[in-house]
């Protein structure tokens, strides 16, 4: 029974047993929906999530139906430059930061997995653990059936059932805030064209980017086809709380008229891009993005280290510096370095491995944690101002961003750090 069960076949659970497959771990994959996800819209990957694909063989594969790019660029409300976030670099990290539809990361990775041989059941939806002992877990799926492994891990999202067996009673939180988005050509913007001299580089217009507004918040324009010939548009929108299937229901057809009106409403206090931008808007590209997060969680595992969650599961953060996935990616690498190194599989000691996940959650944690600080630096610069907050721009008090602690550790590495100064 030393295999490791992986609940959820998105990019978490797929990375994962790629990670598992590479340490020589078995590992099966079993996923609620019938077949692999196929939804659109577009993720960022940074450096530090690219190193680790680099290392499972993914890098190469996707890196062709990628938008490569280095910086998000802000800029006010009159359109001037006001500042840039890095977000790769291939002098500095090797990699540039690459932007690509979520559906041809997971075609690519699931296709990855099944090279691999390492089995992945759809139409299995995690119910219920029924036991766990110091050397295995036992669960129960939603038709009926059950199985068993050494290790069950809960690579299932925000909405986490996995989790639900080691804090019962645990919610996502909302944040209040709604990303409204859609997706439009490029040519739309009008952008003026590039020009090859380095010295009147200013004078181009450079994506993707974000306009800060004081008033009425940021407006996003980020390219997602590897040509850049379509882009992503959207704004944040302060929301009350809504049920998952009221924000569902939000996106009927006879609904997604305040979507378009929301990203069209006061365009004329941006630049003229937007004004662009948000001239013809097709209603079956609009999306809607509610920001939760998940609270601190004492522990990413059970007692008995049996059942694991991890990525959304265990500390879903907003999007604000892109790097929930990234993160996730984070996760599933050194998790399987850690299994390895304590011997997983082997002769070894169960204490050794309930120690190994302490301390991994623990390593993990203190990132995730700096990661929680970042998204609060750019949050101050992208949300407008809510009554008694003050009144000075959002471009006031910005600190530099200083990244290299993100996106420049050799996770192998890091790994061995945490467990040798354990003395395991």
């Amino acid at each position: 029974m030393s295999t490791i069960a992986i609940i959820g076949a998105g990019l978490s659970g797929l990375a994962l047993a790629l990670a598992l497959h590479q340490q020589n771990i078995p590992c099966t994959l079993y996923e609620s929906r019938s077949a692999p996800l196929n939804i659109g819209g577009a993720i960022m990957l940074s450096p530090n999530a690219l190193r680790i694909l680099d290392q499972l063989g993914v890098y190469a594969r996707i890196l062709p139906s990628g938008y490569t790019f280095s910086h998000l660029y802000f800029r006010t409300s009159d359109d001037h430059p006001l500042d840039s976030y890095e977000f790769g670099s291939i002098p500095k990290y090797n990699y540039p930061g690459v932007r690509i539809y979520r559906h041809i990361l997971i075609e690519e990775l699931t296709a990855m997995v099944h090279e691999a041989n390492i089995p992945i059941h759809y139409h299995k939806k995690f119910s219920r653990v029924l036991n766990e002992s110091d050397t295995s877990v036992t669960w129960e799926f939603a038709d009926g059936t059950t199985a068993s492994a050494a290790i069950l891990v809960g690579a299932d999202g925000i909405h986490s059932t996995v989790r639900k067996y080691l804090y019962p009673d645990l919610e996502p939180q909302f944040t209040n805030a709604v990303g409204v988005t859609a997706a439009i050509p490029t040519s739309q913007l009008a952008l003026p064209p590039s020009l090859p001299s380095e010295e009147e580089e200013e004078k181009t217009y450079p994506l993707p980017v974000t306009i800060l507004n004081p008033t009425h918040g940021a407006f996003v324009i980020a390219p997602q086809h590897p040509t850049g010939s379509e882009c992503l548009i959207g704004r944040q929108k302060h929301s009350p709380s809504l049920t998952r299937q009221q924000w569902t229901s939000l996106l009927t057809d006879e609904s997604k008229s305040w979507c378009l009106d929301f990203l069209r409403d006061n365009a004329t206090s941006y630049p003229a891009i937007v004004q662009r931008a948000v001239s013809s808007i097709s209603p079956e590209s609009v999306n809607l993005w509610p920001f939760y997060i998940v609270p601190r969680l004492e522990s990413w595992c059970s007692d008995h280290a049996r059942v694991v969650v991890l990525g959304d599961a265990a500390h879903a953060i907003p999007p604000s510096a892109g790097q929930g996935v990234n993160q996730g990616v984070e996760d599933v690498f050194t998790f399987a370095c850690v299994v390895s190194r304590c011997g997983f599989g082997g002769d070894g000691d169960e204490g050794k491995l309930q120690k190994g996940l302490k301390v991994w959650q623990k390593g993990r944690q203190a990132r995730v944690d700096r990661v929680v600080e970042l998204n609060g630096q750019i949050n101050r610069r992208r949300m407008p101002k809510q009554p008694g907050e003050g009144s000075e721009g959002m471009e006031e008090g910005m600190e530099p961003f200083e990244l290299e602690w993100l996106y420049q550790p050799d996770f192998r590495e890091m790994v061995e750090g945490w467990l040798g100064a354990e003395g395991l």
